[in-house]
């Protein structure tokens, strides 16, 4: 397949992801998302490969994605389970003669549906008692008819999703209008107002704390704990370079600060930021140290790619964990790289964008949000196959899930803690 896939996340007003939209296009840069499609061959590529690639899509979450008539009438959304999916149609499958008949069809095997790009026309209305959202883009329309659509949806127990947030003024106009839930890039960048000091995720960092205590730890084990974890890793490399072992080399990659600090010293060190986290709400937070984990991943497999970067594997890894600190640590990025020892390349990259590596953060974060042309001139810019980043995206997508999926089991390891 030549097309993209990636999930943007869709949020409620309390910043909480409630699921994640699965945009898709077939190399033509939206044809398939916002424009509806009459390309059988196209479809049929979406097809497969969603049905190679289902498993990695949608994962103890609820997802939202556009169905054309095409990949409908092909069963396309039963690739899914039902009770993660929610069917999203457009105009194309609203004015087709079979639009009612299929959408009663699919709501009656138990699938949620949403209109993307709600109009005000009885063609839309027929359809009301089947929907459970309307989609509204925010940046396309004026805020009464916005304000008026969304008192209408309430009016029928309907949920509203404003869509196009690309800034504060958008997301201020979806608010003032009265929507349910939010989605755009400026949504899925958007920052807590609260932000932890050294936020990290503490399923995972049990796990860690059970690691050190054994007998005879694991270090490839504890090299994987704390480097899945942005807030930990920046903390060991900051320990490992502070003037208490400024006699040694520096630090530049988890493995080479556990080195520098010792199992001995690894141990007190997870002790006392057990006690320093007691209490403190991670849910604002979890979000973020998701994403640094993913990025990490992507730019790793992808700087193994690309033949004209100066930067390592590891040192890409870094590039993207690095990537959400200003999200988790409270204080400027410039002050924060400051007291680890990267390489100028990956410093330049996060504080301004330059050189190829520059490039590389620049391509993940296109990648994110959907900007296909942008994704396509970068991506050729560093020479990385554009016909790779999908298969390459979603292979990371599908490791950080399986990683979540065993952090689950908090309480458990709380009380072998204990």
């Amino acid at each position: 397949m030549n097309g993209y896939i990636v999930r943007q996340p869709i949020k409620d007003v309390e910043d909480n992801v409630v699921g994640y939209e699965i945009l898709y296009d077939n190399g033509q840069h939206g044809a398939l998302t916002r424009q509806g499609v009459s390309d059988y061959a196209a479809a049929d590529a979406i097809y497969n490969f969603l049905n190679d690639n289902s498993g990695k899509l949608v994962r103890d979450t609820t997802s939202f994605m556009t169905f054309t008539p095409t990949l409908l009438f092909k069963n396309t959304p039963k690739l899914f389970d039902q009770r993660r999916l929610v069917v999203q149609i457009e105009d194309d499958v609203v004015v087709h003669p079979m639009a009612t008949r299929i959408v009663q069809r699919y709501r009656s095997e138990g699938y949620c549906i949403a209109i993307n790009d709600f109009q005000f026309n009885t063609r839309y209305f027929s359809m009301m008692d089947d929907v459970e959202y309307i989609k509204l883009n925010v940046a396309a329309n004026t805020e009464s008819w916005l304000s008026n659509i969304v008192q209408m949806a309430h009016s029928m127990n309907k949920k509203c999703i404003a869509t196009g947030i690309k800034s504060q003024e958008l997301y201020d106009l979806a608010h003032r209008v009265g929507a349910d839930y939010f989605q755009g890039s400026y949504v899925a960048d958007r920052v807590k107002t609260k932000v932890h000091k050294a936020s990290y995720l503490q399923s995972n960092f049990f796990q860690l704390v059970v690691e050190v205590t054994k007998d005879e730890p694991d270090i490839d084990e504890i090299e994987n704990l704390i480097a899945r974890d942005a807030s930990l890793t920046y903390a060991l490399l900051r320990m490992a370079n502070s003037v208490y072992y400024a006699s040694r080399r520096h630090a530049s990659s988890v493995r080479q600060a556990l080195v520098t600090v010792g199992l001995g010293q690894l141990k007190q060190w997870v002790y006392l930021m057990s006690c320093t986290q007691q209490g403190e709400d991670l849910k604002e937070s979890e979000e973020f140290l998701r994403l640094s984990f993913l990025r990490a991943n992507f730019c790793a497999e992808l700087a193994g790619h690309s033949p004209v970067l100066e930067i390592s594997k590891s040192e890409a890894y870094l590039l993207g964990m690095f990537s959400t600190l200003p999200y988790l640590i409270n204080a400027p990025l410039e002050e924060t790289l400051s007291e680890i020892p990267l390489s100028d390349d990956v410093k330049n990259a996060l504080l301004a964008h330059e050189g190829n590596s520059g490039i590389l953060y620049d391509l993940v974060l296109s990648y994110e949000k959907a900007d296909w042309t942008a994704m396509t001139e970068l991506a050729t810019k560093i020479e990385i196959p554009t016909e790779v980043l999908t298969n390459v995206y979603f292979d990371c997508v599908d490791m950080v899930n399986t990683i979540w999926d065993s952090l689950n089991t908090k309480d458990a390891l709380e009380e072998e803690v204990k």
